[in-house]
């Protein structure tokens, strides 16, 4: 494996990651072109959904300074700290920076109001009434153009989230301040999910590596009192107790990771697409247990299971919802442009160090390649899965991660807003920061990350 991570040079990255950010100012300049035009592609800050407006607020200086200290002491603390403390220390420092990202917007504008506004899931919750009432009748609100639709955010997601929320309230958490903390808090475990993924498969190196590329990840800007920051927490979680279920074979373990991710089918659509990076960690893990596979393929039926009898059927959910996407502003959105504009999106959201690491991650496949071409005669019907084996976490995760991704801008129920609908994913792009040398990690692309985190966040008033 450290033959593989070794290919490639610094050149290559600054090529990498310079395309990256001249195709997101591509899609920022042809954005712009097509509006004065006067065919807008319907995104307020062209490809990012957000205004232009300079600021600074309470949140600021934290945040710098947290950089300051991630970027000087993260990396090596993430290589000596016991592993343990390690992930405690990633979970601190990823809900600090997501929190102080958000204070910069204030208070109230950054933190308690984010849920509560029209399309948010909380304009729902004092009218919602009884929780079988609200899954019997679901289906029955997606569609718009009728006095009870739900409101834009609802009915476009399965009742998971909102059942979450509703369930807040119901226990005396009501209110943006207590539903946005949760979503922080759930956020926050994908530094800790990630790192215990790469480990569990077989990779503490590479675990570590990605400590503070996690913390420092740019998509905090909108993992912050966000929705799609409980789904990414949900996420990573399902997937890293999925690793763990597999090679210790356990299968209490499974079960719970088939109860996350058969969960996170009833927190967003898309997380069909979830199968890619499902289907990676299976092959990597070098010890199988069926028992433990088995336990999670129940664990995952049983949400379908329990909603169905509830009242909601998901396929329902999924038909109406595609007649409720282009009642609205994606029937006007250009798929020519969004096509490929969303993945120009990744230049901020995952930051410039993905790219990097996807480079690195291609290279490496096309060495391994060749080499398993080379000796395809010594070797015979070397099968799939242990050439997925030998290129390692680093390699397959993130390639998995932007497949998954590719698929969906395909699919056209993409077109925008992926800065924040795609954070599920991102983290697992970032899994491969062990790719890049160890002195350019830290002298260059952490920087790196902490500043489009800070530059996007103080240059634009974002939406989510």
């Amino acid at each position: 494996m450290s033959g593989l991570r070794s290919r490639g040079g610094p050149r290559g990255d600054l090529v990498a990651a310079g395309g990256a950010v001249g195709l997101f100012a591509l899609a920022a300049g042809v954005g712009a072109v097509l509006y004065l035009a006067g065919r807008p592609v319907h995104a307020s800050a062209a490809p990012i959904t957000a205004l232009w407006r300079p600021h600074v607020g309470p949140g600021t200086p934290v945040a710098v300074g947290l950089a300051i200290l991630i970027i000087r002491y993260g990396p090596a603390l993430s290589r000596t700290l016991p592993w343990r403390r390690l992930l405690g220390a990633a979970y601190a420092g990823s809900v600090s920076w997501i929190l102080a990202l958000a204070l910069v917007d204030g208070w109230r504008r950054g933190v308690t109001g984010r849920l509560t506004t029209d399309h948010e899931y909380l304009s729902e919750v004092p009218g919602a009434g009884a929780v079988a009432g609200v899954l019997r009748g679901f289906a029955g609100r997606i569609v718009d153009g009728q006095p009870d639709s739900w409101t834009t955010h609802v009915a476009g997601h399965p009742p998971g989230a909102f059942l979450i929320f509703l369930g807040l309230d119901r226990i005396g958490l009501g209110g943006g301040t207590w539903a946005a903390l949760g979503c922080v808090a759930v956020a926050g475990l994908a530094a800790v999910a990630v790192p215990v993924t790469l480990r569990t498969l077989g990779d503490e190196d590479a675990a570590r590596a990605a400590v503070p590329f996690l913390v420092l990840t740019p998509g905090a800007v909108w993992l912050g009192v966000s929705a799609d920051g409980l789904f990414t927490g949900v996420v990573a979680a399902g997937l890293a107790l999925l690793a763990t279920a597999l090679v210790r074979r356990s299968a209490l373990a499974g079960l719970a990771a088939g109860l996350l991710l058969g969960f996170s089918l009833f927190l967003s659509y898309g997380f069909t697409l979830l199968i890619v990076l499902v289907a990676a960690v299976i092959l990597l893990a070098r010890r199988r247990s069926a028992r433990a596979l088995g336990a999670a393929i129940a664990g995952a039926a049983a949400p379908v299971v329990v909603f169905a009898l509830a009242g909601f059927w998901w396929l329902d959910g999924m038909h109406l919802v595609t007649v409720r996407y282009y009642q609205g502003i994606a029937a006007v959105r250009p798929y020519a442009y969004w096509v490929w504009a969303d993945l120009a999106i990744l230049a901020v959201s995952a930051g410039p160090a993905a790219a990097v690491i996807l480079r690195r991650a291609a290279g490496a496949s096309r060495a391994a390649g060749a080499s398993r071409a080379a000796g395809a005669s010594r070797a015979a019907g070397a099968s799939r899965a242990a050439l997925v084996r030998r290129l390692g976490p680093p390699v397959v995760l993130p390639v998995a991660a932007l497949l998954l991704m590719v698929a969906a801008s395909l699919s056209g129920y993409s077109k925008a807003e992926v800065e924040r609908i795609w954070q599920p994913f991102v983290p697992w792009l970032l899994a491969g920061a062990a790719l890049i040398p160890p002195p350019a990690r830290t002298r260059w692309w952490l920087p790196a990350q902490a500043a489009t985190a800070l530059l996007v966040n103080h240059l634009l008033l974002t939406t989510w």
